[in-house]
């Protein structure tokens, strides 16, 4: 309902209560019939705001749910949850299907496994080691415009290479030759 017919019912509701005040036992036929009027225009304006079907319970929660005729507001949702109630108070909490400890899975439990994620790591020679350069790549060309332009830097590294991570990892291709550099004592 919107406000204005909100507002016209309000106002068709009101007349007709000052006709109710009004009326006595020698009201004339010609009032009479203004109140029927009235009472017809206020019935239309009701027919034209009521956009839903009329309720089918007499339950605030479930107006037009299923109906359950044994039930006081003759509502089967409520009445149901009603029983359950009454037969857990005669015979018990209903005992409980899950087993409290969980059941191991040879595959694990889903929260254990992270989900495979694609991702091209671009990664230099440091001389000891391979080291991650840059941001994990979600795109291959990416990844490797990205080592090109370090190689094309002031300082680039010895080599680079690029892993594609997957559930696994791959290297997929390597710049220039990892050479094992010791670590120079200091004098």
């Amino acid at each position: 309902m919107n406000h204005a017919q909100l507002t016209a019912l309000g106002r068709a509701l009101r007349l007709l209560g000052e006709h109710g005040e009004a009326l006595t036992t020698d009201t004339p036929d010609a009032r009479l019939h203004e109140v029927k009027a009235d009472l017809r225009r206020a019935l239309d304006l009701l027919e034209e705001s009521v956009s839903s079907a009329p309720p089918s319970t007499r339950c605030a929660e479930h107006p037009t749910g299923p109906v359950d005729e044994s039930a006081p507001d003759l509502c089967l949702l409520c009445e149901t949850r009603r029983r359950a109630a009454r037969r857990a108070e005669f015979n018990g909490p209903a005992p409980h299907t899950r087993p409290t400890e969980p059941v191991q899975s040879r595959y694990g439990i889903r929260g254990d496994r992270p989900q495979p994620q694609q991702r091209w790591l671009p990664e230099l020679w440091n001389g000891q080691a391979w080291q991650l350069c840059g941001t994990p790549r979600r795109d291959r060309r990416e990844a490797e415009l990205y080592i090109a332009a370090q190689l094309r830097g002031p300082r680039p590294a010895m080599a680079y290479r690029l892993v594609h991570e997957f559930t696994d990892y791959e290297v997929l291709r390597v710049w220039g030759t990892p050479v094992r550099v010791d670590v120079e004592p200091m004098p």
